[in-house]
C-alpha cells in the first residue's frame, strides 16, 4: 500500500485538512478583526473545488464536514475545529460563520493541483489570505501537506499515537489502554501475538 494518509489533527474531509491548518494559524491575526474583514481569498486545487466548495444553505452536519468554506470559517472565528463544531445548534448559534463563508472567494491554483495528481507528492494544498476594509491583509498562509501525508510522517506519528491513545480512553480503564497502547507500539511483539490474544486484550475489563 503506498500513499498513505492519516487523517490525524482535525475531523474534516482530507481536501481541506491543510485549508483548516492554514485558517488555526491565521485565527490568532483576525480573531479580534472579524468584523472588519472584506474578503477572503482561497487558493485550492481542481478536486477540492469540484467535491467540497459549497455555497448556500448548511442543512445538516454532513452538508458542513464537507464544505470547505465551513471548515475555514470555524477555526478562523474558534481557533479549532471539532466534531461538535458541525451540529446544528453549534451553526445556527454563530451567524459569524456563514458571514465569514459569504466573503469568501475560492481560487484554482495549476499547480495545485497538478502536484495533487503527481504521484511523487500528492500534495493537498490549499491557501488563505483575508483582507480588510481599510486595505490592509494577513499574509497568504499556504500549506501544501496535511500532518499524516507521507512528507510530514516524522511530525505526524507522534500526533498520530496521541490521537490512538486519547481514543483508548474513551473505553477503557487506565492501565488497558496502556497495555493496548504498548502493545501496538511494540511491531515485534504485536506480530508474534496470536489473534485471539490480541482480541481477548480488547475485551473491556
Amino acid at each position: 500500500m503506498e500513499n498513505v494518509l492519516f487523517k490525524i489533527s482535525f475531523p474534516a474531509e482530507f481536501h481541506s485538512q491543510t485549508a483548516v491548518e492554514a485558517a488555526v494559524t491565521l485565527h490568532s491575526e483576525v480573531k479580534d478583526k472579524l468584523s472588519e474583514i472584506e474578503r477572503i481569498e482561497v487558493t485550492t486545487h481542481e478536486s477540492a473545488i469540484r467535491i467540497i466548495s459549497k455555497v448556500g444553505e448548511l442543512a445538516n452536519p454532513a452538508d458542513r464536514d464537507h464544505c470547505l468554506q465551513y471548515m475555514i470559517a470555524v477555526p478562523l472565528i474558534h481557533g479549532d475545529l471539532i466534531a461538535e463544531h458541525y451540529e446544528d445548534s453549534f451553526h445556527k448559534g454563530d451567524a459569524r460563520i456563514d458571514e465569514l463563508r459569504s466573503k469568501m472567494t475560492i481560487i484554482e491554483d495549476e499547480r495545485y493541483s497538478k502536484e495533487y495528481l503527481d504521484s511523487d507528492k500528492r500534495s493537498i494544498a490549499n491557501a488563505i489570505q483575508v483582507f480588510f476594509k481599510d486595505g490592509s491583509s494577513t499574509q497568504k498562509v499556504k500549506v501544501e501537506y496535511p500532518i499524516g501525508h507521507r512528507r510530514r510522517r516524522a511530525e505526524g506519528i507522534p500526533v498520530l499515537e496521541q490521537k490512538f491513545l486519547s481514543n483508548l480512553r474513551t473505553r477503557y480503564p487506565e492501565a488497558q489502554c496502556q497495555a493496548i497502547y504498548e502493545l501496538c507500539k511494540d511491531q515485534t511483539k504485536l506480530e508474534q501475538t496470536s489473534v485471539n490474544e490480541f482480541m481477548q486484550s480488547l475485551v473491556i475489563n
